[in-house]
């Protein structure tokens, strides 16, 4: 399969140290390939993850789910990042590319399903359960339901 930076424009964006690549809760628009560095991601002030493997994708969410920033993310270090512009434009007219987005969610929605059943596993019987049990259902919603939101989960 095609690799994402060989994919994405040869538009770059340089970081320095501590600069904001995302901003939660403006507006998407762009994906963004991480190409050297380390991005931190962050939700809600709850430090989620560190990328620093090139061809990490940061802004997918947003761009897919037409919504807001869902996280901020930030430069750990110098980081070098490609930039995909107007990244809904590009997937419908790629499919090469939209392709290859979708194997990237798909296998960390796997990644994600899988281990939610292990720590549902785990909290057996425990109030937990409820929960995930909850988390679980909402990652399987048919495709012509509605969207599940956060508020969905923990109202």
């Amino acid at each position: 399969m095609t690799d994402l930076l060989v994919m994405a424009s040869d538009v770059r964006r340089t970081l320095e140290p501590g600069e904001l690549l995302i901003t939660q809760a403006d507006p998407g628009g762009n994906i963004f390939v991480l190409e050297a560095g380390e991005l931190a991601v962050e939700r809600d002030g709850v430090p989620i993850t560190t990328l620093s493997t090139p061809n990490a994708l940061v802004g997918e969410m947003s761009v897919l789910l037409g919504t807001p920033n869902s996280a901020s993310v930030r430069a750990i270090t110098h980081a070098t990042v490609r930039v995909i512009e107007n990244a809904r434009d590009q997937l419908m007219k790629d499919p090469e590319l939209t392709f290859r987005l979708a194997s990237l969610v798909a296998g960390r929605l796997d990644a994600t399903t899988g281990l939610l059943v292990e720590l549902a596993k785990e909290h057996s019987g425990k109030a937990e359960q409820s929960l995930l049990a909850r988390i679980l259902s909402a990652i399987h919603v048919q495709a012509d339901e509605a969207t599940v939101t956060r508020r969905d989960l923990f109202a």
